[in-house]
């Protein structure tokens, strides 16, 4: 019997959750469905959240058997790779929301055009299209 996956969630570690809060919300659009001391989480859709956790607030979980997470602050740890309709749009929204820019608006070779900015822990966000849409 296969497993059925219920949701999906993507946490990020973050060093200051408060700041993170602030510019997802705004990158976003939408408001946090869950704001509580030590988890932030955006309900993408219902299947997809997006959550947000201290780094010292995982470091207790992960105790001495990993590397404290903030040793890897400003490093690219993951990307987040989102689909949207109007990629000039997100472009400019990201721009205004002080995501830094890694890479503008180009033609991708897997057939996405697709931008790059980091956010402040330095995770990678790609808002892309289709080229053929």
């Amino acid at each position: 019997m296969v497993t059925q996956i219920k949701m999906f969630q993507i946490i990020l570690f973050v060093d200051n959750q408060e700041i993170s809060s602030i510019f997802y919300q705004r990158l976003l659009r939408i408001a946090p469905s869950l704001n509580v001391p030590g988890m932030t989480e955006f309900t993408i859709s219902d299947h997809l959240k997006l959550g947000l956790m201290p780094n010292n607030g995982i470091a207790r979980i992960l105790g001495d058997v990993m590397p404290h997470p903030s040793e890897g602050n400003g490093i690219p740890r993951c990307e987040l790779y989102i689909y949207v309709d109007d990629l000039e749009s997100e472009f400019g929204n990201a721009t205004h929301c002080g995501a830094s820019l890694v890479s503008g608006i180009q033609q991708r070779n897997w057939g996405d055009k697709a931008c790059y900015f980091a956010d402040p822990d330095g995770h990678i966000i790609a808002f892309a299209k289709k080229i053929d849409d």
